[in-house]
C-alpha cells in the first residue's frame, strides 16, 4: 500500500473487469467499516470532510468509481450500468471488509448504484447499513412515476412536474453535444463520467418488485437540492424493511459544504445498528 496525507491515509488497488478501482482507506483499524461512494462528477474527495469526523471511531473507506479519478478505464457505456456499478462496489466490499459487513454512504450515482447492491439477494450479510443521499434506486422511482401516471392526484402531478423540471438537464448530458461543450472546457472527467447518463437513463426499465433490500436505510434529503425533488425519496418505500428519512435544509452537494452534519447523522446510524447487531439496547436520545 502507499501512503497518503488526510484521512485516507492508504491506497490499494480492486481489480475489475475493464478497470482497476482505486480505493483509499483510514481511520481505526478496529473500528466499524464506513465505505463511502461518491457521485457525479465527482472522486473520492468528495468524503474527506465526512471521513476526516469518522476516522477517530470508524475504519474509512472510499474508493473513485468507475471512470472517475484514479479509476480510469476506456470501458463502453454498456460497463457503466447499475448492475455493473454494484458489482464493483461488492467486489470492493469483499477486499476491505471479507469478514465483517460495512456500513454504506452513497451520494447522488454513488447512492444510485448503492441502491442496486442493498437489494441484491442476501446483502444484508455483507451491508450492516446504508445511507443515501440525493441518488434514488432507478426502479423504484420508475415505478413512482408509473403509479402517477396511472392513478393521478393533484400531489402526485405536482411531485412529478416538479421533478421533471429539476432534471431538464439530463436531456442535455445524454446528448452527443455534451461530451464535445464539456471537452472543449477541458471538463475530461466529466465527459468520462457521462457514460453512467448513458448506459443507465433511457434503459427498458425493470419490474422492480424483486428489488427489495432487508439492509436498514437512512435517506437524508435535502429539501434544497435542484436536481432530485424530495418525492423521489419516498418511491423506496415500498421496496425496505425498515428506512429512516431526515430532511435537511442544505443543498446537493451537502456532504461537501456541510460535513459535520453527514457524519454526525452518519456515525449516530451506525452506532445504533451496531448496538442492534450486538444485541445492546440504543441508549435514549
Amino acid at each position: 500500500m502507499t501512503t497518503y496525507d488526510g484521512p485516507f491515509s492508504e491506497r490499494r488497488v480492486v481489480p475489475r473487469p475493464d478497470v482497476d478501482l482505486a480505493v483509499f482507506e483510514g481511520g481505526a483499524p478496529d473500528g466499524p467499516v464506513v465505505l463511502h461512494v461518491h457521485g457525479y462528477p465527482d472522486t473520492h474527495r468528495l468524503w474527506r470532510g465526512v471521513a476526516d469526523l469518522l476516522a477517530e471511531d470508524h475504519r474509512v473507506v472510499a474508493y473513485d468509481t468507475r471512470g472517475q479519478g484514479d479509476s480510469v478505464t476506456d470501458a463502453p457505456d454498456e460497463a457503466f450500468a447499475v448492475d455493473v456499478l454494484a458489482d464493483d462496489l461488492l467486489a470492493v466490499v469483499d477486499a476491505v471488509s471479507p469478514d465483517r459487513p460495512v456500513h454504506l454512504v452513497g451520494h447522488d450515482w454513488g447512492s444510485i448504484q448503492a441502491w442496486e447492491a442493498v437489494c441484491r439477494p442476501g446483502a444484508e450479510e455483507r451491508i450492516a447499513s446504508f445511507c443515501a443521499i440525493s441518488g434514488p434506486h432507478l426502479a423504484h422511482v420508475s415505478a413512482w412515476v408509473r403509479r402517477v401516471l396511472r392513478r393521478p392526484t393533484p400531489r402526485g402531478v405536482l411531485d412529478l412536474v416538479g421533478q421533471a423540471v429539476s432534471s431538464s438537464y439530463v436531456p442535455f448530458l445524454v446528448s452527443p453535444l455534451a461530451p464535445l461543450v464539456l471537452g472543449a472546457l477541458g471538463q475530461r472527467t466529466m465527459v468520462s463520467g457521462l457514460r453512467y447518463y448513458r448506459a443507465n437513463l433511457g434503459a427498458r426499465s425493470r419490474d422492480p418488485g424483486d428489488q427489495r433490500t432487508r439492509v436498514p436505510v437512512l435517506q437524508l434529503v435535502p429539501t434544497r437540492d435542484v436536481a432530485l425533488r424530495p418525492a423521489t425519496a419516498a418511491a423506496s418505500d415500498d421496496f425496505v424493511d425498515a428506512i429512516e428519512r431526515r430532511r435537511i435544509p442544505h443543498g446537493h452537494w451537502v456532504a461537501r459544504t456541510h460535513p459535520e452534519l453527514v457524519a454526525a447523522e452518519v456515525g449516530r446510524f451506525v452506532r445504533e445498528r451496531e448496538r442492534a447487531a450486538a444485541g445492546r439496547p440504543a441508549p435514549p436520545r
